[in-house]
């Protein structure tokens, strides 16, 4: 087998510089779809308020966070000060106060910081003689642990976030087409780049095609492709299958009309982390430029003597491999024997009787060898 080794983005780039097509999924897997004019959506966000928080950016959710607190010790600390004065606390020092040391909005707000972070100077304190200054500081008691509770569940679930683990798992950045077994197949890699962390799930590819219409109408159709091993135990980096027979989507393709049609494979890998038993998945997608004719995968996996070893640097290198530029369906065409291709001798003659005669085939060197990678 002949074959030279090269960087699958190197041939990517090559190609993607003499077209390029609109993505549908883009390569990290998030879809490139913006909605507009959605009914009610600022509605839906505030009543789902919880995953709205989740998956706002980090610096927004510290702003967040900073100004939960800041903004509740301000407002009881209004309060605190608003209790002061309608008691008579600041304009007369020997009165009998509501919230001891509290004679200024300075030291309400210093109060209900006190108050709300349970740090307890010594100095300010809360007193028998107001049941409304009780009412407060009971009340911004129970605020307290409801931001606490919120507030830390939201950065808990942001840390622990199904997208963060997602990235982990990836996907090569190209699929190659090659031969196995005698047909053409469809393949590409995906790989768990945590380590100690193994996970089992299900692999799924379709074909998504966009039409647009010159009234600007677009159409968007989904296509399966048949996975040889769908379901697999991500241990190592695995190399997933999809076999070009008849009712593949791709049988009929050629390499020229496969690098200029306008369909874009969808693959993702939904699988459970089996550290928190959370459902993750991860998807990415790959257009006709990301698709490499006659290519193969480098080898990255290496036996020892006591363990396995994988390198990562070979997860998205193929190999250049003889391959004929015909449709699958050309291809097994090809591979029958034709009748004409017969010899003469290969037919009993006439008047043999019941004389039997041993067919000849044609010899072993008149048979194409067929190209595997």
């Amino acid at each position: 087998m002949w074959y030279q080794s090269v960087r699958a983005s190197d041939e990517v780039t090559a190609v993607k510089s003499e077209s390029r097509k609109q993505r549908y999924v883009r390569k990290e897997g998030s879809c490139d779809v913006v909605f507009r004019h959605v009914p009610e959506e600022w509605l839906l966000f505030v009543t789902d308020i919880f995953t709205t928080l989740v998956e706002i950016r980090w610096r927004v959710m510290f702003l967040i966070f900073a100004l939960s607190y800041i903004l509740s010790w301000l407002f009881f600390g209004i309060v605190f000060w608003v209790i002061a004065l309608a008691n008579g606390d600041v304009q007369d020092p020997k009165t009998a106060p509501c919230v001891y040391e509290v004679r200024s909005f300075t030291a309400a707000f210093l109060f209900s910081l006190e108050t709300q972070t349970t740090i307890g100077y010594g100095t300010r304190g809360m007193s028998e003689n107001c049941a409304v200054a009780i009412v407060a500081v009971t009340i911004q008691d129970v605020v307290s642990c409801f931001i606490d509770t919120f507030v830390i569940g939201i950065a808990v679930a942001k840390m622990a976030s199904a997208r963060k683990r997602a990235q982990t798992v990836g996907f090569s950045s190209c699929a190659v087409i090659n031969l196995r077994d005698g047909h053409l197949c469809l393949s590409w890699r995906v790989g768990d780049f945590r380590r100690h962390h193994l996970v089992e799930g299900t692999a799924r590819a379709q074909i998504v095609r966009s039409t647009v219409h010159a009234t600007g109408k677009v159409d968007v159709t989904y296509e399966d492709l048949l996975l040889q091993q769908p379901d697999i135990v991500l241990v190592t980096p695995t190399t997933l299958c999809h076999r070009i027979r008849a009712g593949s989507p791709l049988y009929g393709m050629s390499p020229a009309q496969l690098r200029h049609s306008d369909l874009e494979v969808v693959v993702s890998f939904t699988y459970t982390d089996d550290s928190t038993g959370t459902l993750h998945q991860t998807r990415t997608s790959y257009t006709p430029e990301d698709i490499l004719w006659g290519h193969v995968f480098q080898e990255m996996i290496r036996a020892g003597r006591r363990r396995y070893t994988v390198d990562y640097f070979l997860f998205n290198q193929t190999a250049k491999v003889l391959l004929p530029e015909l449709s699958a369906e050309a291809y097994q065409l090809n591979k029958r024997p034709s009748p004409r291709s017969r010899r003469p001798n290969d037919v009993r003659p006439a008047g043999e009787g019941d004389q039997k005669r041993p067919i000849m085939l044609a010899p072993p060197d008149a048979i194409r060898p067929e190209m595997s990678c």
